[in-house]
C-alpha cells in the first residue's frame, strides 16, 4: 500500500467523503508529506507551498483525524490567519467539511460578532 493510500485509509469518513465529492483524483505532495510528518512524529510543521496547492486540507485533515480518534472537551485547534478574507474562507470551507464530524468549528474577527 502506498503512503497516500495509508493516509487517506487513516482519514475518517467524514474527510474521505469530502475528497471524493469535490473530485479529487488524488491527495497532493504537500497533504502527504503534511500527514505524514503529523502522524508519524512529535516534530513541529511549517507548511510553504504555492497558493491553492491544498495547505489548508494538508494541516487540517490529518489534525481533524487525530481529534477523531482522541477527541477534546475544550478547544483543540486554533489557526490564525493574517487576514480576514482568509480566516472567512477557511472558514466556510471547514465548516462545510465539519458538518457531518460533531467538531464544531468558528472563526472570529473585527467584523464577526
Amino acid at each position: 500500500m502506498s503512503k497516500a493510500d495509508q493516509i487517506f485509509s487513516r482519514f475518517p469518513e467524514y474527510i474521505q467523503s469530502y475528497i471524493y465529492e469535490n473530485s479529487w483524483n488524488s491527495l497532493r505532495d504537500v497533504q502527504i508529506a503534511a500527514a505524514d510528518s503529523i502522524f508519524n512524529s512529535e516534530n513541529n510543521l511549517l507548511l510553504s507551498s504555492s497558493t491553492a496547492s491544498g495547505k489548508t486540507e494538508a494541516a487540517f485533515f490529518p489534525i481533524l483525524t487525530l481529534l477523531r480518534e482522541n477527541p477534546s472537551n475544550s478547544i483543540s485547534v486554533i489557526y490564525i490567519a493574517p487576514i480576514k478574507s482568509l480566516i472567512n474562507d477557511q472558514f466556510e470551507r471547514l465548516d462545510n467539511l465539519l458538518e457531518e464530524s460533531e467538531i464544531p468549528v468558528f472563526h472570529w474577527h473585527g467584523d464577526v460578532s
